[in-house]
């Protein structure tokens, strides 16, 4: 079978057909491909709720599975919706897929309306469609014998829904490929259901399964009878563009040459060709079927653009990688005749460049060849998809620069010791700095530590170094000293330097007050004394006011165990005798941090229990209380339970103390109920809870660690939790909250997914600490370190040292020679600190499908008996091939896949 193509645009008429014809597949024609559905998987599962681009088709969604293939074949002008639709869910008629077929192949030019006639007269089709029907006859898409046998008594030929074996037959047809696929008739397909399939219909599904044009259904079932809807034939079409030469007016596939803001430019058969672009316009990849964005098309690749009028309404990276070839060397001088001469090695060689060369310096930023010294490196970078293999870019790789100019600081690093800079034309450059740099305020010298980004400043460099930096205005800095005073209306700070003096700076209006075990701290619970006060480190905004207080330590005193003698609630005077009956007295006030056994103490309950032998543990500085707290409980290990004198005695600090119990104390310990005295033993960390007066113990509660993983955070700072995947709850409110680096934190800044060690006194949680998760493939391993490549690219070698936890295929070891390479790993630290390994369970399966409302997916059953087919997904599931980031829905039936699991949820997806 041949076909005469026409690659000649078409005329106002045909146009104008196809138009009308598109407007006729509004109801019903368009596409198969071997996708979602025919996997058994739901077809709306990765549809999001964001609009399609304007002007296309609202039933579209950004993520729909089949949408790159839908917008492709639209902007070529071979679908169209009707009225902003495209239902892509509805069946194909018979009718409409010839109509595609031909705008596939291109070949409206060849239509003719006198030859409509002669169709056969079981062939009854819609008047628009009779030339394409005729067209498709004349050109052997369809066979003339093969239909004449089609029941047409329910239903019109052009009417009759299209199966998908008829489908199979028309594409690969269209594809000139009809001679190859008949001689595969005579092979069985593999398919269950491989007798329901024609025989002159066996060959078209084996070559279609070949060329992956085509899959199976569940069941290993091809379901030769079985409808084709429109976004499965859009797909089926996209995808068999790469399997013919077939041209498109409005379609073109070049190298880019060119990126600037609104414009790509291709290299099209030896031409420039502009594209302008904007935000609505769609990118995607040659191998993926989920959206790319603009950064993801670099220049030098092989692109395919579909759009008119110099604007580019579809981009699909055809071949990422770039182009060009590089040659490096020293810049000797330029030449006449748009020429460089440079030293490759010892050999110097010439290569010519024209006004398309982009000339560069070491920043990436535009200069002028004259810019380029001589002895500099330079790299000469040439395009390799001509035969002239012109000159691209010629990029300087180290210079010497001298120069002085103004800009605005960029990024400073100390590490690097390099700064980066935005200068006076808007170009970013960056430059080495050493001990020598200057850097000075309003004759003031300055420190690196005082560079911050945004700072406008004059700079000069010599040899490429930085050597003065003049900052034009105020910059963020910080000072140290004494708290010495708080004005009055909170608007003024005192403070005493380190050195001596006493200076006075204005608050910004709610300044950052932190201080390491108060959350959410104000300016009322800093300590402010000329000799006493806090020691803080404050931040200076550039108008020199405070924005920010850290107390960086406190001269506070601590009394523990002294015993009320008075209180005046008048005077707010406490008189009380240390343990050496010696007396003190100390005055309270609003800022005296209150403890005692409620959940929200106040002065006015304080009081109220301050009565003569009461014990208190107090701070204090000078005669002002600091916090007072009320001994109702001792905190400390375990050093003897004597049942026959009924005592406990618990060391705490330094001392031992011992206290009587009358009735059986109640024994309270996480996730056990009923405990006793039994449960508990020597060196066990508790809690002792005292009665009303201070003198028998009533409750112990056992301090235990657990480690969770976050499930998600519910109302009033209750959390779910999950542990060996039992779930439980409990609330935060009254817990210390610490982040993976030991910052403070709120609840709310806890996520699903986190890992926390909770420590419970009995069964309230006292401190939550969120813990670091590494996820990992060990690439190396010693018996003291190990090398691990992260889901990012990033590769570290972590020393290893105290105790190791390997817990590998149910078991626990405790040496890291355990790990080894390939293995994935999730790295913590357990409840005692130790370093511990989760190695991931490992599974090569078959994809099936994506259930995106369930966040799992399927894989093909091994068995019929085989149950675990259905996995979840981790909330942050690395899915790659090789080094290539994927998405879950890019993947595919029949891929191949390894599983890495942690508890049944998948972390990682290989593709191989």
């Amino acid at each position: 079978m041949t076909f005469k193509y026409n690659h000649t645009s078409h005329s106002k008429k045909v146009v104008s057909a196809v138009l009308a014809g598109m407007m006729a597949l509004g109801a019903g024609g368009a596409a198969m491909a071997a996708e979602s559905t025919e996997t058994g998987q739901g077809q709306t599962a990765a549809i999001t709720n964001t609009a399609a681009p304007t002007g296309l088709f609202s039933d579209i969604k950004v993520g729909y599975w089949a949408e790159k293939h839908v917008y492709k074949l639209a902007y070529q002008g071979i679908l169209l919706g009707n009225n902003g639709l495209f239902r892509p869910g509805d069946a194909v008629t018979q009718q409409e897929a010839v109509t595609m077929a031909i705008r596939f192949m291109n070949q409206e030019g060849q239509l003719n309306t006198d030859t409509a006639a002669a169709l056969p007269t079981n062939m009854e089709v819609g008047n628009y469609f009779k030339p394409y029907v005729a067209l498709a006859l004349q050109l052997g898409l369809i066979d003339k014998t093969e239909e004449s046998t089609v029941d047409v008594s329910k239903t019109s030929w052009g009417q009759k829904p299209a199966s998908r074996e008829w489908i199979t037959k028309l594409l690969i047809r269209s594809l000139d490929k009809d001679a190859e696929a008949k001689a595969q008739n005579n092979q069985s397909t593999g398919f269950a259901d491989n007798a329901s399939i024609s025989e002159s219909g066996k060959g078209y599904v084996n070559l279609a399964v070949s060329l992956d044009l085509a899959k199976g259904v569940e069941g290993n079932k091809f379901n030769p009878t079985g409808s084709v809807t429109r976004a499965q034939l859009a797909t089926f079409f996209s995808r068999g563009e790469s399997l013919t030469d077939t041209t498109y007016p409005n379609t073109s596939t070049g190298y880019v040459t060119g990126l600037k803001d609104g414009q790509i430019t291709l290299v099209v058969d030896g031409k420039a060709v502009n594209f302008a672009v904007n935000s609505s316009t769609p990118y995607f990849t040659k191998d993926s079927e989920t959206r790319a964005s603009a950064t993801d098309v670099k220049l030098y690749t092989k692109v395919m653009v579909v759009g008119s009028a110099g604007g580019a309404s579809y981009v699909e990276v055809v071949d990422a990688t770039p182009q060009v070839e590089s040659v490096e060397g020293t810049f000797a001088r330029s030449l006449s005749g748009n020429k460089i001469g440079i030293f490759v090695g010892e050999n110097y060689e010439t290569y010519s460049y024209d006004e398309a060369t982009a000339f560069i310096d070491q920043n990436g930023n535009a200069i002028k060849l004259s810019d380029i010294t001589a002895d500099s490196i330079i790299e000469v970078q040439r395009e390799t998809f001509s035969t002239d293999k012109k000159t691209v870019a010629i990029r300087v790789k180290s210079g010497i620069v001298n120069k002085s100019d103004n800009g605005v600081i960029a990024e400073v690093s100390t590490s690097g010791k390099t700064i980066k800079l935005v200068n006076a034309a808007g170009a970013t450059e960056q430059f080495a700095y050493n001990d020598n740099l200057l850097i000075t305020y309003q004759n003031r010298i300055m420190s690196v530590a005082d560079l911050k980004a945004g700072s406008a400043v004059k700079y000069t460099v010599k040899d490429s170094v930085l050597q003065t930096i003049t900052l034009s205005q105020g910059v963020e800095q910080s000072v140290r000293g004494t708290l010495v005073e708080i004005g009055g209306n909170q608007s003024t700070l005192t403070f005493k330097r380190e050195g001596g003096s006493l200076e006075a700076k204005l608050l910004t209006e709610k300044p950052e007050v932190i201080i390491n075990g108060i959350q959410d701290a104000t300016l009322n619970d800093l300590i402010t004394d000329a000799t006493n006060g806090d020691q803080v480190e404050l931040s200076l905004n550039s108008d020199d006011q405070v924005t920010r207080i850290q107390v960086i330590g406190r001269q506070m005193e601590p009394m523990n165990g002294v015993t009320v003698v008075s209180y005046n609630s008048k005077t707010k005077v406490l008189t009380v005798l240390d343990n050496n009956k010696k007396p003190f007295v100390f005055t309270l006030d609003e800022k005296t941090k209150l403890d005692y056994n409620t959940t929200k103490p106040t002065l006015a309950g304080l009081e109220s229990i301050l009565n003569d032998g009461r014990k208190l543990d107090l701070t204090y500085v000078g005669t002002r209380a600091l916090s007072v707290k009320v001994i109702y409980k001792y905190e400390g290990t375990i050093s003897n339970i004597d049942t026959t004198g009924r005592k406990i005695s618990v060391l705490s600090g330094n001392q031992t103390i011992t206290v009587p119990y009358t009735t059986l104390p109640t024994v309270e310990i996480y996730n056990k109920s009923g405990a006793s005295l039994g449960d508990l033993k020597i060196g066990d960390k508790v809690t002792v809870t005292l009665g009303a007066n201070q003198d028998v113990v009533q409750k112990v509660s056992l301090n235990t660690v657990a480690q969770f993983e976050v499930v998600a955070l519910e109302a009033n700072s209750r959390i779910r939790v999950k542990s060996d995947l039992l779930t439980s709850q409990f609330y935060v409110d009254q817990a210390v909250l610490t982040g993976e680096s030991g910052q403070t934190i709120t609840p709310s800044q806890l996520t699903a997914g986190n890992l926390i060690n909770v420590t419970f006194e009995g069964a309230a949680p006292k401190a939550v600490q969120v813990v670091k998760r590494t996820l990992a493939e060990v690439t190396a391993v010693d018996a003291s370190s190990v090398t691990l490549k992260q889901f990012n690219g990033q590769t570290e070698t972590v020393p290893v040292s105290g105790s190791v936890k390997v817990v590998k295929s149910g078991s626990t070891l405790t040496s890291l020679t355990s790990l080894t390479v390939g293995d994935r790993v999730e790295m913590t630290k357990d409840t005692d600190n130790s370093t511990r390994f989760r190695v991931l369970t490992v599974m090569s399966k078959q994809f099936w499908s994506y259930d995106g409302v369930g966040n799992q997916i399927l894989v093909k059953r091994e068995t019929t008996a085989d149950t675990n087919y259905r996995f979840a997904l981790g909330s942050s599931v690395f899915v790659h091939q090789g080094d290539n980031t994927l998405s879950v829905q890019s993947l595919r039936d029949n891929d191949n896949i390894v599983l890495y699991l942690l508890n049944n949820v998948i972390l990682e997806i290989q593709k191989q």
